[in-house]
C-alpha cells in the first residue's frame, strides 16, 4: 500500500478529538498521558504504539470499525472482526436476537445495522410492512428510516408525522455526530428532501408552561379504523468486540395505551388463524 495515500494516524486522532470537542489537555488527562506526547502523536513527530491507539480510541468513543482504520493508519493489523450474523462464531448472539424478537410478539420488534438497514423482524412487523404503498421500498436492502418517512412509505399513515419525523431526524443527527459516517450523512440529506408536514402554530408562553411534557415520543400509526400508539426502545449489545454486533440495534415497540395492546393482540390472533387455515 502506498503510504502517501494512507491517512496519518495523528491527523485521524486529532479529527476524532475535535469531533468530541476535547482539547489536547482534556484528552491527555483522560487517557493519563502527557499533553506533549499527545501533541507529538497528532503532529506525526511520534509514532503511537498499538496500545496507545486503542487507549485513545477508547477515551474518544471511536466506533470499532473506525478503530481498525486508525490501527491500519498506524501500521498495525486490525483487531476487531466483522462477521455475518450467520457466522458460527456469532451463533449465540444470533440466537439471542431471535429470542428477543420472537419473545416480544405480539408487539413489533426489528433489528437494524448502523445504516438502519433492516436485518430481521418478528411476525408483528409484517402487517405494518403490508401498509407500504410502494413495493420498491420493500426490496432489499430495506432502510427503516426511508420506509418510515418516504411519502410512499408509512408517512401518510403516521398521525403525528411532524413530531415523529423530528424525533427520527434528531436520532440520526446524533448518530452522525457520534460516528462521522458519510453514508448516514447522505441518508439525512435524502430524508430532508421528503415533504414535511406544516408545523402547528406555537401556543402562548403561558400555555406552554402549563402543558404536560411528553415523556417519550410515540409513533401514532393509522391501521384501518384504529390508531396504534407505540413507544419504542433501543437495545444494543454491551461491550461487543465484533464490529457487526457493535453496530446492531434492536428496536422494540410497546403499546402506549390499552387499545393499542388489544389491537396488536387481535392482529396476531388473526394472523395465526390465517396461518392455520393455510391462507397466505
Amino acid at each position: 500500500m502506498n503510504k502517501h495515500h494512507q491517512p496519518m494516524v495523528g491527523s485521524l486522532i486529532r479529527d476524532w478529538r475535535q469531533l468530541r470537542r476535547l482539547s489536547q489537555l482534556d484528552l491527555a488527562l483522560e487517557a493519563e498521558i502527557s499533553q506533549k506526547h499527545l501533541s507529538f502523536l497528532e503532529s506525526g513527530r511520534s509514532q503511537p504504539s498499538r496500545d496507545i491507539v486503542l487507549l485513545l480510541c477508547e477515551h474518544l468513543g471511536v466506533p470499532l470499525r473506525e478503530r481498525n482504520a486508525l490501527l491500519l493508519a498506524a501500521g498495525y493489523a486490525p483487531v476487531y472482526l466483522e462477521r455475518s450474523l450467520e457466522d458460527p462464531g456469532l451463533q449465540a448472539a444470533k440466537a439471542a436476537i431471535d429470542l428477543v424478537l420472537k419473545g416480544h410478539e405480539p408487539y413489533p420488534a426489528l433489528a437494524v445495522d448502523r445504516h438502519w438497514t433492516l436485518l430481521a423482524a418478528n411476525a408483528a412487523v409484517a402487517p405494518l410492512l403490508g401498509l407500504i404503498a410502494d413495493a420498491d421500498l420493500l426490496r432489499p436492502p430495506v432502510n427503516v428510516l426511508r420506509l418510515s418517512l418516504h411519502p410512499a412509505g408509512l408517512s401518510p399513515l403516521i398521525v403525528n408525522l411532524g413530531e415523529w419525523r423530528m424525533h427520527l431526524l434528531a436520532r440520526l443527527r446524533q448518530q452522525i455526530r457520534a460516528t462521522a459516517d458519510p453514508v448516514l450523512a447522505d441518508l439525512l440529506a435524502e430524508l430532508l428532501t421528503y415533504p414535511a408536514p406544516a408545523q402547528p402554530a406555537r401556543k402562548g408562553h403561558a400555555q406552554e408552561l402549563e402543558a404536560e411534557p411528553a415523556i417519550v415520543v410515540p409513533l401514532q400509526l393509522r391501521l384501518g379504523e384504529t390508531v396504534l400508539s407505540l413507544i419504542s426502545t433501543t437495545t444494543v449489545f454491551g461491550t461487543p468486540v465484533d464490529i457487526t454486533l457493535s453496530e446492531l440495534a434492536l428496536e422494540t415497540f410497546f403499546p402506549a395505551d390499552a387499545a393499542t395492546g388489544e389491537a396488536l393482540r387481535a392482529l396476531a390472533a388473526q394472523s395465526a388463524s390465517a396461518e392455520l387455515l393455510g391462507v397466505p
